[in-house]
């Protein structure tokens, strides 16, 4: 999670070469001309080398220098003499990174030919090509309390209240900062000066310079309502930083100048010595200088769900450890869970881990959605058809003479208004919201609008194990008893005396109830129970008198209880390390010695059990004599009887299985990306149906240049294990730069930057932090993958909907355009105006193109693959339907109206139209009712692309008869309603001419069911 850490960049020039002789670090700085450093800490690297540190104020950066000594100097601790000394700067907000470089530092140095091939460099060049192991090699060597102190200027009295204040004040708060964005009243202005607006409000500055004032504000409303949906469909809420910044505590208890104070978490400052007690917030990064019995849930940083054991530096303290596995590490945002523990802040603020995460929360660059992308091709389109048109009537008709240079503007203006569908966005919007609506229904919450399209484009889908896959808990798989491997269905009142001798044990080195605890101890009181074992009862037979936690280094625990006659010692622990302390086993029904032939059968079981993915626990016990009452841990944990092996798992959710094989079947790779062991993660893949070709490490990945990786991303049967988000971060960019549309799922902290740099960050409702919901565009209330599948599902239908009101939406823009053509070559009154135009587009279309949004998903949707990169919203064949055939029939018949309302008066051809007055205010009702009335057939005729409706049924999408009776009542009010029919320029029509406009929406319908019969007769096999 951190943020890579390399010594050779952080190299400040040559070696220095310092003749005078120095008799103390302060003096070394003097010489090296360093002086006014603070107070600098040493501790010896290697035979000969020490390492000096020294805080800085302000923000300079962390800096290393590599001074040799003409004479060997007492620069260590204790007088020591040196020939050499590695100077460490840093300012105090880089404390904790300074901290890892030193134990980086004493883990590669002890490697004396490097130390050699390092002092005997005499340039900067040298010296990095000498030091380049260390970076290599991520080992830090565990610092020492004493050590820790050292080089952060404290001690175990805590810092001074002085001291404190001039640390607060060089390095600022313990709060996480919040990354400079540009101001949500700029990104919503944006909006309002898009390309497509542009074209909107010079048309709206043309009407009123025209008079024409209801159109000006007509046209001006529509820009503002589509802004405000474009900037609600871009915009994401940002509270993912306050979210973080609520894991931390308000106030802790930390020592200054020796007494203990409550202070608040915002002041402290690294070198300050904190109490932690059960149920607190770990308020920084710190290490751990005493702990008693602490375990801490790390689940918001690393997603695992049980908590862990902590304690202070030990003697043999692996250096290889991920940094969020160290045992003397706690971290900022973590919580205890049980114990204590005195510490020492090592990084605050954005120095931290949880920092770190914040950071990359608020840096990752948000993409478009594969919709916003197509919606801004579709605008691009729209706005050249739209000016080339307006363009080219406006020449037209000034060059022919028909309209004056004033007048032509106008015209113009009215082709423009013409050919931009005002009403797509709104529409856009509005159906993806009763999308949304309906997932909710479902379980899936979605937080940004075009989520919903990106699911059903959707080419893989990165998935954690934990609570996702799996259910969450652990479970007992198995058990190892009395020479064989036994299942679950072991666990019954009637089990067998070993079986229930196993699980007694068990659950005395248990201190979980059947509820509450540790996950692997509850399973353990779980199958207990199964058996007819009540936990709290055999405790209360057996108290508890003594404990001996937990620790990484032994690899188990001992609960010392009371029994008849004495103290019996319950131990559970890894099987290796356990099996190597026993020397006798239960086997039916007896004690044996555990000679080597039963061993070896031991480990053969272990292994087959292990090979499963399974988590197991050795289970032993020990009569303790009298003599080793108050013993420790060492002493009574010998000469045990094993009981046997106990195998846990977290069992896979049983409908996950099917929404895997749904995935294959539509064409959606699932990637498992997991924090957890790859033997474990790959045996879960397999018994979900996935198939595991290659298990690829976090570290493999940190190793790995860009296009490494991105070559790897295109293998298949992929499983990432042992994960950091800066790791899901990569595979997810990888993915994203082969063009895949990826969902990626999440719960932690650790989550977010993946979750919110995927095309889709999906977070999971019931165990997710407040930050992955967040940094999330989906919320699935159930934590299930296959919810995340029903969602995918419906993001397809939603994008075939698309289509379809699309065409529905575009094929209104030929009949509203015709009438300007006509105007300018056949000199005829103008057919329909600009405020009619909108009256379709922005009224009677609305909702049934809202009601096509909601048709039902198509029984075959998940057996397709993918829909191709280059398909298209607005593609050739969809314009070609919409303006080539539908467009056109409904223009023929719109324009066909408006003769006929003249006609009837007693108009002829030849003769001229009244282009003013009743006659004409009816004629242009006539062109725009006919638009509605063929708009009805084409609302029945998009709801399929190729097959033909009456299959599907007319009835069957009710919201289209509610739309289609919506948009008849909305026609009816702006005809019959004076306010409205004056605003328009509308009058009434006689009762023949609402019969006549009766025919055109059959019409339409059946003249687009032949096209349809000619494609598909044309496309037979």
């Amino acid at each position: 999670m951190s943020r890579e850490l390399a010594l050779t960049p952080l190299l400040a020039g040559d070696p220095v070469r310092l003749d005078a002789v120095v008799s103390s670090p302060e003096a070394l700085l003097d010489a090296a001309g360093l002086a006014g450093l603070a107070r600098p800490g040493t501790l010896p690297l290697a035979p000969g080398l020490a390492l000096i540190h020294a805080l800085t104020g302000g923000t300079a950066a962390l800096a290393v220098r590599w001074i040799r000594l003409a004479r060997p100097s007492p620069l260590a601790p204790g007088g020591q003499p040196v020939a050499a000394a590695v100077v460490l700067t840093s300012p105090l907000a880089e404390g904790g990174r300074a901290l890892r470089l030193v134990s980086r530092l004493r883990a590669g140095l002890r490697d004396a030919a490097l130390v050699e091939r390092a002092l005997a460099a005499a340039s900067r060049d040298e010296l990095v090509r000498a030091l380049a192991p260390l970076d290599a090699d991520a080992g830090e060597s565990p610092l020492a309390p004493d050590d820790l102190f050292a080089l952060l200027g404290s001690g175990a009295a805590g810092l001074e209240r002085g001291e404190a204040q001039r640390r607060l004040a060089a390095c600022g708060p313990n709060r996480l900062e919040r990354v400079r964005r540009r101001p949500l009243a700029l990104r919503f202005l944006e909006q309002l000066v898009s390309f497509f607006a542009a074209l909107l409000w010079a048309g709206g500055a043309l009407a009123f310079l025209a008079g024409m004032r209801e159109l000006g504000w007509a046209i001006f409303a529509v820009i503002l309502i589509n802004g405000v949906f474009s900037f609600f469909q871009e915009y994401r809420a940002e509270r993912a930083i306050e979210a973080l910044q609520q894991l931390l505590p308000h106030e802790i208890t930390a020592l200054r100048g020796g007494a203990a104070w409550r202070v608040p978490a915002a002041d402290l400052v690294p070198g300050d010595v904190v109490s932690l007690e059960e149920g607190d917030q770990v308020p920084a990064d710190a290490q751990l200088i005493a702990a008693e019995g602490l375990r801490v849930d790390q689940s918001a940083l690393t997603g695992e769900s049980h908590a862990v054991w902590k304690l202070p530096v030990t003697a043999n303290a692996r250096e290889h450890v991920p940094r969020l596995e160290r045992h003397e590490l706690v971290f900022a945002g973590t919580g205890v869970v049980v114990g204590s523990a005195t510490c020492v802040v090592t990084a605050t603020a954005m120095a931290t881990e949880i920092g770190d995460v914040a950071r990359l929360t608020q840096t990752v660059p948000e993409e478009p959605s594969p919709l916003q992308r197509e919606m801004g091709r579709v605008t691009r389109i729209v706005t050249v058809l739209a000016v080339s048109f307006g363009a080219g009537f406006f020449l037209l008709g000034v060059a022919t003479g028909v309209l004056s240079l004033a007048d032509g503007f106008v015209f113009a203006l009215g082709v423009v208004v013409a050919n931009v569908p005002e009403g797509l966005l709104p529409t856009l919007t509005l159906a993806l919201a009763l999308a949304v609506q309906r997932m909710a229904r479902a379980g899936s919450l979605i937080k940004r609008l075009s989520a919903v399209e990106a699911l059903g484009a959707t080419t893989v889908i990165c998935t954690d194990k934990t609570g996702t896959l799996t259910e969450g808990r652990m479970a007992m798989r198995a058990l190892w008893v009395g020479g064989g491997v036994r299942g679950a269905e072991a666990l019954a009142p009637d089990a067998p005396d070993d079986v229930r001798e196993l699980l007694a044990a068990a659950v005395l080195a248990s201190q979980a109830t059947l509820e509450h605890g540790d996950p692997t101890e509850v399973a353990l009181v779980v199958a207990a129970h199964a058996a007819g074992i009540e936990a709290a009862a055999l405790r209360g037979v057996h108290e508890l008198r003594a404990a001996h936690p937990f620790d990484s280094f032994r690899k188990r625990m001992t609960l010392l209880r009371g029994a008849a006659g004495g103290t019996v010692a319950y131990v559970k622990g890894a099987p290796k390390e356990t099996l190597a302390l026993c020397d006798t086993a239960r086997w039916g029904g007896t004690t044996v010695a555990l000679t080597e032939e039963l061993r070896r059968a031991l480990l053969a079981g272990h292994d087959r059990l292990a090979a499963d993915g399974l988590r197991l626990l050795a289970v032993a016990s020990r009569r303790v004599p009298a003599a080793l009452a108050g013993a420790g841990a060492e002493a009574i944990e010998r000469e045990l009887t094993l009981l046997g092996l106990v195998a846990l798992w977290d069992p896979p959710r049983p409908e996950v299985a099917g929404a895997v094989a749904l995935c294959r079947r539509a064409g959606i790779r699932v990637v498992i990306v997991t924090g957890d062991y790859g033997l474990t993660a790959a045996a879960i893949a397999r018994r979900i149906g996935l198939p595991v070709e290659k298990v690829v490490t976090g570290d493999e990945v940190s190793r790995m240049a860009p296009d490494a990786l991105r070559a790897l991303c295109r293998e298949p049967g992929l499983l990432f294990a042992r994960t950091s988000p800066a790791h899901k971060l990569a595979i997810v960019g990888a993915l994203r730069a082969l063009g895949e549309v990826v969902a990626v799922t999440g719960d932690g902290v650790n989550d977010a930057p993946a979750l919110k740099a995927a095309t889709v960050g999906v977070a999971m409702g019931r165990r997710g932090t407040e930050v992955a919901k967040e940094a999330a565009e989906m919320v699935i209330t159930d934590d299930n993958f296959a919810s995340i599948v029903t969602a995918v599902r419906q993001g397809r239908a939603i994008y075939a909907n698309m289509g379809k009101f699309v065409t529905y939406i575009f094929a209104s823009n030929v009949p509203e355009l015709v009438p300007f053509l006509a105007f300018v070559l056949l000199g005829i009154p103008l057919p329909l105006t600009v405020m009619q135009i909108l009256a379709v587009d922005l009224g009677t279309d609305l909702l049934p193109a809202l009601a096509l949004g909601a048709e039902p998903p198509e029984p075959d949707v998940m057996d397709r693959p993918p829909r191709a990169r280059d398909e298209r919203l607005l593609g050739a064949a969809r314009l070609a339907r919409a303006y080539g055939f539908l467009g056109v029939v409904e223009a023929a018949l719109s324009l066909a109206a408006f003769f006929w309302t003249y006609r009837v008066a007693g108009w002829r051809p030849g003769r001229p139209m009244d282009a003013a007055g009743p006659l004409y205010r009816r004629a242009t009702t006539m062109t725009l009712a006919g638009i509605v009335a063929a708009q009805v057939g084409n609302a029945f005729a998009c709801r399929t692309d190729r097959e033909s409706v009456f299959r599907v049924g007319l009835a069957a999408n009710r919201l289209v008869l509610v739309g289609i009776a919506a948009e008849v009542a909305v026609l009816g009010a702006l005809i019959l309603l004076p306010p409205l029919a004056w605003v328009f320029g509308l009058a009434p029509l006689a009762f023949a001419e609402w019969w006549i406009l009766l025919l055109f929406p059959p019409a339409v319908l059946l003249l687009e069911e032949a096209r349809k019969g000619v494609a598909r007769w044309a496309t037979r096999p």
